[in-house]
């Protein structure tokens, strides 16, 4: 064989693995709580097409639905550790892994979702996000869960009086679980993934969520009664293994960041459609729905609560999440 010839070939060779490399995909595997068909589905679902579609397909996210690949804390521990590429959470179980953001499990601290998505977009927000790094975490952007109400078995809740004795999951959640403590509740910690049957099986009385978890999670099976508390507002977060944002370019990490943005658009279209359509679509399952709550009598319960709390997180940044500013 002559050395033009050779040389050609070699060249060609090396062309095909060049090429080959250029073509090569990447697919980092992302988990979520709740079935597909929720307001995390259709955000995580947007995410992995944005990706792909801003990478021209180097990059390709693989979901998994309905705690497939574990439980919220699980899937975090797992993000942190580097055996799960990604996962969309609420931020329940956050205070075990970055304790000073537990401040945003505080009940009654958003007026409504215009209030919580601008402090959440903004300044104090995008600081927030930042307190994910030093655990290992690139936490890409704030999505939600929506404000959370009151679900139970046993009987209406018109008045926080009517909450004293229930038996009611809460989140692993320390925040959440002292609140529910100062309205009498009997708060039992447990994972999204188990709250259907322990509530068809009794071991609980009820449960509180947004209405969009509610529908998707179908509890008006097994819950008579809904009341729109709208006790807590419920973030969530999109997050990746720091390592391997670290491994991305400046570009794809702005691919990236943009393909969040995107899903938390998704994710909060959802969350207003749910808001909407839930409720009526509740009760024509049989839900008995408490729509007219005082919310200023649950305010009143909680305030030896609220002073706790001050004390805990400081009055300061308490203001400033209640002024979003």
């Amino acid at each position: 064989m002559s050395f033009v010839k050779f040389a050609g070939l070699a060249i060609s060779a090396l062309g095909l693995v060049a090429a080959g490399t250029a073509s090569a995909q990447t697919t980092f595997k992302m988990n979520i709580s709740v079935p597909q068909d929720s307001h995390y589905g259709v955000a995580v679902d947007t995410f992995a097409a944005e990706v792909e579609k801003r990478t021209n397909g180097r990059y390709k996210i693989q979901n998994f639905y309905a705690s497939a690949l574990g439980n919220e804390r699980e899937a975090i521990e797992a993000v942190q550790l580097g055996t799960l590429d990604m996962a969309m959470s609420s931020t329940g179980p956050v205070p075990n892994f970055v304790p000073e953001l537990a401040i945003l499990d505080i009940p009654f601290l958003f007026r409504d979702y215009a209030h919580a998505r601008a402090t959440l977009d903004g300044p104090i927000g995008q600081e927030m996000l930042k307190k994910f790094e030093p655990i290992g975490i690139k936490a890409l952007a704030w999505g939600e869960n929506g404000f959370r109400h009151m679900t139970n078995s046993q009987r209406p809740v018109r008045t926080p009086e009517d909450l004293k004795g229930l038996k009611m999951r809460t989140m692993e959640n320390p925040i959440h679980m002292q609140a529910y403590k100062g309205f009498g509740i009997i708060p039992t910690p447990m994972a999204i993934s188990e709250v259907f049957t322990a509530l068809q099986q009794g071991t609980v009385d009820g449960q509180e969520n947004p209405i969009s978890v509610i529908q998707s999670w179908k509890f008006d099976q097994v819950q008579k009664h809904l009341t729109l508390t709208g006790h807590v507002y419920s973030p969530a977060f999109l997050m990746m293994n720091k390592g391997l944002w670290d491994g991305l370019s400046d570009e794809d990490k702005q691919h990236f960041l943009d393909a969040a943005k995107e899903a938390v658009k998704a994710n909060r279209a959802r969350i207003d459609q749910d808001e909407k359509n839930g409720v009526a679509y509740l009760r024509s399952k049989g839900m008995e729905v408490i729509d007219d709550v005082d919310r200023t009598q649950f305010q009143k319960a909680l305030e030896p609560v609220f002073a706790e709390l001050a004390k805990k997180f400081g009055e300061e940044n308490i203001r400033r999440l209640r002024e979003g500013k």
